[in-house]
């Protein structure tokens, strides 16, 4: 009978006055414990991994952005050499 958990476990220590406020938080929502922390967990998980996905810009970087994209600048000296150099080596496409 080989069964495979859909769950895994977590342990952790903690203060005894930060398992009181958990403890008193989870209460207020009428939740479990349990849920309380995994949902409070996975939220902050959630955000962190969001913040380290997502790029976030000012109004003003977002105008320098689409401008740039608008507009582009012209390919610099090294770019052109770099292009000449890949048809050289791949021919053209």
């Amino acid at each position: 009978m080989n069964k495979h958990s859909t769950t895994a476990r977590l342990e952790a220590r903690l203060p005894v006055e930060i398992h009181a406020l958990l403890k008193r938080a989870a209460e207020i929502q009428g939740r479990s414990l349990t849920d309380f922390v995994v949902s409070a967990a996975s939220e902050a998980a959630r955000r962190t991994v969001e913040d380290a996905d997502v790029i976030r810009l000012s109004v003003d970087g977002q105008r320098q952005l689409a401008e740039a994209l608008l507009h582009p600048p012209p390919p610099a000296e090294a770019l052109r050499r770099a292009f000449e150099r890949r048809k050289t080596l791949f021919g053209e496409e």
